[in-house]
């Protein structure tokens, strides 16, 4: 497609065409050879507005402008016979009418929006977005137009990602004199929304950006730390936290982890020319804890879940985790003998407290509703989810609640309904936690838990035969490694 309108801009030619003053005459343009233009399509008006002769070559998927031309009468386009190549496009001077033509000024390139056009006028600014900063603020500061700010938020495409903006978040604005020629926005590792001056108007696109995924592997065997091992085999914290999440429902990373145990992971990177950007998900990994493997492959059904299992398809989920809080420390275990801190005599402590810094995020340990909020004698803020199975978890110690998690309310694995404190009978800031199985006091730390759902079986066909080449990727990256640590 191309824009029509009249011929009222011609200092973007000017720059353009090295200060020669042209239009185009719309006529002309079926001279052009299509390997120029990708082309043009019936042009049914004389006069092409010189002003949208950018944008509506960048529209047309124009990558070379070639020649801009007009004049009051029109003139005739050379003959061109059988087998002859396409006659150049004359320039006219549009000043004095002559009809002579002019040598073709050499090609430009266009770059992909209208600023390449204007590079010489051009100013680019990087706007980065500080705590409290709004796009309006962001525009007084650097001194462009409140004008131009009202115009792209009006446009559907761009206002959801200007309206709310959040610390860190760039946003790269070619201007002159104020006013915003390009606006460039990153909206994730493969969009890019832009926006380009149309006349006193804007438009605004999300552009999908090339990314390539690599798969990479890895392997480590723990000597001190989980951390230090992948810092040592070059495995990046988020990685490893991510390993560690996978396999959280079955090992305890804080206390289950020793020395000599190991792990193989599998995981994508994302490159983009030739530059990494981040890492991406787990592909397949396997951690051997105290000689037992646990291993898990990433598979994504047909309706576009994804989640982590076993090779023969349980879910490494299950329906609780053992430790729904963030913690530096188990303080005190599950223990019917402990003498208790405060009283100063034997009482059993029936849970686990995990220390914990105060105001760290308290989970749902599995999904279930909540059946207990508020004071509740030495444990002080409590909440109480009752699961399915007869199967009730306890918090304690709270300093305040989760504003969602109210009596009556459902609440999802993971969901914080609580943080940590020290309300109640406690010394110092962490969390009481208690799993009850018909009303009995279980260990949390070492209660068999439920599994979750396994792959649906509408699915699991389907599940392994894509999961087998995974498996047999991770044997193979395994084998090898372990042959060369033999050598």
């Amino acid at each position: 497609r191309f824009f029509i309108g009249d011929v009222r801009d011609h200092a973007r030619l000017r720059r353009a065409f090295g200060g020669v003053d042209f239009v185009v005459h719309a006529a002309a343009l079926k001279q052009v050879p299509a390997t120029e233009y990708n082309p043009f399509e019936a042009v049914k008006t004389n006069i092409l507005g010189a002003q949208n002769v950018v944008d509506a070559a960048i529209d047309c998927g124009v990558r070379r402008v070639v020649a801009l031309i007009s004049t009051d009468q029109p003139a005739q386009a050379p003959a061109t016979g059988a087998g002859e190549a396409p006659q150049p496009l004359a320039l006219y001077d549009a000043k004095v009418g002559s009809s002579q033509p002019l040598p073709l000024p050499a090609p430009i390139e266009l770059a992909a929006d209208v600023a390449a056009a204007e590079e010489t006028k051009l100013t680019s600014i990087t706007l980065t977005v500080k705590s409290r900063d709004t796009a309006e603020i962001l525009f007084k500061r650097n001194g462009l137009s409140l004008g131009d700010l009202a115009n792209i938020v009006r446009i559907p495409a761009a206002k959801p990602h200007l309206t709310l903006l959040k610390p860190g978040q760039i946003l790269e604005v070619a201007q002159n004199d104020g006013e915003v020629v390009t606006l460039t926005k990153e909206l994730d590792d493969f969009q890019l929304l832009r926006v380009v001056r149309d006349g006193d108007a804007f438009r605004a696109q999300t552009i999908e950006r090339e990314v390539e995924i690599r798969q990479v592997g890895a392997n480590a065997t723990i000597d001190s730390s989980l951390f230090e091992a992948g810092k040592a085999a070059g495995i990046s914290d988020q990685v490893i936290m991510n390993m560690a999440g996978i396999f959280q429902w079955d090992i305890d990373f804080i206390l289950d982890v020793r020395a000599g145990d190991e792990f193989y992971v599998l995981y994508e990177e994302l490159w983009r020319d030739g530059a990494k950007l981040r890492d991406g998900e787990i592909i397949a990994a396997e951690f051997v804890n105290r000689g037992e493997p646990f291993r898990a492959v990433r598979y994504i059904d047909g309706e576009g879940r994804s989640d982590y299992f076993t090779p023969d398809g349980r879910s490494v989920r299950k329906a609780f985790v053992r430790a729904p809080v963030s913690f530096t420390r188990v303080s005190s275990n599950f223990n019917p003998r402990r003498k208790h801190p405060i009283l100063n005599k034997i009482r059993a402590h029936r849970g686990v407290d995990y220390a914990a810094r105060s105001g760290e995020p308290v989970m749902a340990a599995g999904d279930g509703k909540v059946i207990f909020r508020g004071r509740k004698g030495g444990y002080g803020n409590t909440i109480i989810l009752q699961h399915g199975g007869n199967i009730t978890t306890l918090y304690a110690h709270l300093s305040k609640f989760a504003a969602k998690a109210r009596n009556g309310r459902r609440v999802k694995q993971g969901q914080i309904i609580g943080y940590v404190g020290k309300t109640g009978l406690a010394t110092a800031p962490h969390l009481h936690y208690e799993y009850r199985v018909s009303g009995v006091h279980r260990n949390p730390r070492t209660v068999k838990l439920p599994p979750a759902d396994p792959v649906p079986a509408q699915y699991r066909n389907d599940f392994l035969v894509v999961s087998e080449p995974m498996w047999r990727q991770l044997d193979l990256y395994r084998r090898t490694r372990l042959a060369a640590s033999s050598t």
